[in-house]
């Protein structure tokens, strides 16, 4: 069951890298085919550029948290099953 929650988490970072992605290209081709001046068009670059990056650094950021979390779900089950392993062993012993 972990598996299948890692494997869809990872399906929609991707997708959601992906969408950010076209988004970025999508705006990007729109601006240089509007018609404004050239420092108008820069300007608006560099603001939708800046915007880009931070949107890119903030989902790299919910990504690594989400990861982090997995990592933490899977060391407390490791330990919950260590923790079974080490009673079913004393129990065999007697």
């Amino acid at each position: 069951m972990s598996e299948q929650r890692t494997d869809t988490c990872a399906d929609l970072s991707a997708r959601l890298a992906w969408f950010l992605t076209g988004a970025v290209i999508g705006a990007t081709v729109a601006i240089l085919y509007a018609p404004k001046s050239g420092k108008d068009t820069r300007r608006l670059l560099s603001d939708t550029g800046r915007k880009g990056k931070e949107a890119v650094a903030e989902t790299g950021k919910d990504i690594a948290d989400a990861g982090k979390d997995m990592f933490e779900r899977g060391r407390k089950l490791v330990e919950d099953a260590a923790e079974l392993f080490e009673r079913g062993r004393k129990l065999v012993q007697g």
